[in-house]
C-alpha cells in the first residue's frame, strides 16, 4: 500500500501529534540539528493535508530518557489521546524517539492498532492494522532497545577497564585535588587540610560522629566544601559541618589513600504507576569492583579507616550488643545486656516526674509480651559498678588525670589552629584589598571607589573573625602551666 492511499479521510479528521524528544539536557543544548528536524516534521503534516490548526507539537519530553525509566509527561498525554481516539497521526522523527523500551512502544502501537492511528517517521509511514507494517515497527524498536543496551555496554566497560588501573577520575572529596599530572594529592590549602584532619581527630576522641558535629560546633569551627559545575565549579564554601558530611568522611575509603570503584549500586524498583524508581545503596567492602590500597597519600591508614567503620557500627543502637554509653541520668546506658536472654537493656524512668530510672530488657517490647523478662533499678547496680571502677583506678589515678588533661590541651590545641589560619587568610585578604586600592590610579574614580568599598567589606570581615575568635578563646578551659 503507498503512503498517501494509508492517510485516509478518518485520520485527517483527527488530531496529527508530532513527538519531540531528547535523551539529555546536553542534546538539548548542544545537538540542535536534531531538534530543528523533529520540530520541521509539522511541514511533513502538512504536506499529507492536515491544517496547522490540527498539528500538536508535544515536546515536553526534551532532556528525558525514553529508556522506560524516568517519568515522560508527554509521552503519557500522548498515550491519553491516543486511547480517546483524537489522534490521526504521530509524527516522530525515529521509533527511538518515541520510546527505547520494548513495554513503552509495544503499548502504544496496541492503542494505535486499536485505534486506527498511524505513525510516520523519516522512513516511512506505518498502518498498525496493517500486520506487516506493525511487525517492522516492532522490530525497529527491538533494534532501537537493542542499541541501547550496545552504547550503554561499550562505555560502562571502557570505563571499568580505567577504573581497574585506578586512571578514572571523577569527583574528589573536599582534602584532596588532582595536580597538573592527573595524580591525586592532598588540596596545598593548608587551612583545608587542618580541617579533614580535625575531624578524624575529634572523631577519634568522641568516638562517634555527633561527637564531630558538637566538637566544631563548640569552637566555632567551619568546614569547607567545594562546588562541582556552574559558575562556582572549583571553589570552596565554608559552611557549618553536619551529622550526614561527618559519616560522608568516615565511610570514604579516599581518605585512607584509597582508589575505590563499585561502591554503590542503583537498586530499581516498580512504583504503583509502573514506574523505576532508583535508590542508591552502599555495597559491603567484599562487593566493591576495585580497590586500589596506598594509591595516593590520605589522612589517615587503613587500619584506622577500618578501626573507624567497627566504631560506627558499634555506635549502632539497634543491634543486640553491647554499644556506646547514652545520655540520661543513668550509669550504664546502653551498656548493660539482660543476664536472662542476653537482649541490650533500655533505660525506663518512673516515679514521680521520671526521676527513677530502671533496665528494662526490650524481649517485652518485640515480643509482644506484657510481662517484663528483666527489670533492674540503676541505684543498686550503678553504685556496685562507681566502687568497682574507682578501686580499679585508684593505683594509676595521678597518671590517668594527666592524660585526660594532654587530651583535653590538644583537643583545644587542634581547634585554635583551625583558627589561627582562618585569622591567617582573612589578614591576607585584606592586605590584597588594600594593595590594590593603593595601586589604582586617583583620577580613576569609578574604579578607587569600587576597591574601597572591597577593601572597607574585608576589614569588617576581619573584625567579625577576630571578635568571634576572642568569645572563642573566652569560652576555652583552664590552660594547665607545666
Amino acid at each position: 500500500m503507498s503512503p498517501s492511499m494509508k492517510v485516509r479521510a478518518e485520520h485527517l479528521n483527527r488530531k496529527a501529534i508530532v513527538y519531540i524528544r531528547q535523551s539529555t539536557l546536553a542534546q538539548v543544548r548542544f545537538h540542535r540539528e536534531s531538534t530543528e528536524r523533529q520540530y520541521a516534521l509539522q511541514e511533513k503534516a502538512q504536506q499529507l493535508g492536515w491544517n496547522q490548526e490540527q498539528i500538536q507539537v508535544i515536546d515536553e519530553d526534551l532532556g528525558i530518557s525514553g529508556s522506560g525509566r524516568s517519568l515522560r509527561q508527554g509521552f503519557q498525554s500522548l498515550v491519553a489521546q491516543v486511547s480517546l481516539g483524537q489522534v490521526g497521526a504521530i509524527f516522530g522523527l525515529e521509533i527511538s524517539r518515541l520510546a527505547r523500551s520494548s513495554a513503552d512502544l509495544l503499548r502504544l502501537l496496541e492503542l494505535c492498532a486499536l485505534f486506527n492511528t498511524i505513525v510516520v517517521d523519516e522512513d516511512g509511514m506505518y498502518d498498525l492494522c496493517d500486520f506487516n507494517d506493525r511487525l517492522i515497527l516492532g522490530f525497529k524498536g527491538t533494534m532501537s532497545e537493542a542499541e541501547l543496551h550496545f552504547l550503554r555496554a561499550r562505555m560502562l566497560g571502557g570505563k571499568k577497564n580505567k577504573a581497574r588501573k585506578g586512571e578514572l577520575r571523577f569527583p574528589l572529596p573536599v582534602g584532596f585535588c588532582h595536580d597538573t599530572d592527573g595524580h591525586t594529592v592532598m588540596d596545598p590549602d593548608e587551612e583545608v587540610q587542618t580541617a579533614v584532619r580535625n575531624v578524624f581527630r575529634a572523631f577519634e576522641t568522641s568516638g562517634s560522629a555527633y561527637g564531630v558535629v558538637q566538637f566544631f560546633s563548640q569552637n566555632s569551627l567551619r568546614f569547607p566544601k567545594r562546588a562541582y559545575g556552574g559558575a562556582w565549579a572549583g571553589k570552596l564554601i565554608w559552611g557549618t559541618l553536619t551529622h550526614g558530611r561527618v559519616l560522608g568522611i568516615l565511610y570514604n575509603p579516599v581518605y585512607a589513600g584509597a582508589y575505590v570503584y563499585g561502591r554503590y549500586r542503583d537498586q530499581k524498583r516498580v512504583n504503583e504507576q509502573g514506574h523505576f524508581v532508583h535508590h542508591i545503596v552502599r555495597l559491603p567492602q567484599e562487593q566493591w569492583e576495585v580497590l586500589l590500597r596506598d594509591h595516593h597519600p590520605g589522612y589517615i591508614t587503613w587500619e584506622v579507616y577500618e578501626h573507624n567503620l567497627q566504631v560506627l557500627l558499634n555506635n549502632r543502637t539497634n543491634l543486640e550488643r553491647s554499644g556506646p554509653a547514652r545520655e540520661g541520668a543513668a550509669l550504664l546506658q546502653g551498656l548493660v545486656l539482660c543476664g536472662k536472654c542476653g537482649r541490650r537493656m533500655s533505660v525506663r524512668y518512673t516515679g514521680n516526674g521520671g526521676i527513677s530510672p530502671v533496665y528494662e530488657c526490650k524481649g517485652r517490647w518485640e515480643h509482644g509480651r506484657r510481662a517484663t523478662c528483666t527489670t533492674v533499678p540503676t541505684p543498686s547496680i550503678d553504685r556496685a559498678i562507681g566502687d568497682r571502677l574507682l578501686a580499679m583506678i585508684q593505683p594509676t589515678q595521678l597518671e590517668l588525670a594527666l592524660q585526660v588533661m594532654d587530651k583535653l590541651v590538644n583537643k583545644e590545641d587542634d581547634a585554635d589552629k583551625g583558627w589561627t589560619l582562618l585569622l591567617e587568610r582573612t589578614k591576607y585578604e585584606v592586605d590584597r584589598a588594600e594593595r590594590q586600592y593603593q595601586q589604582v590610579e586617583p583620577e580613576n574614580r569609578l574604579v578607587t571607589r569600587s576597591l574601597e568599598a572591597k577593601w572597607n567589606e574585608k576589614l569588617e570581615e576581619m573584625a567579625r573573625v577576630e571578635l568571634e575568635y576572642a568569645q572563642y578563646r573566652s569560652r576555652l578551659s583552664w590552660q594547665p602551666t607545666e
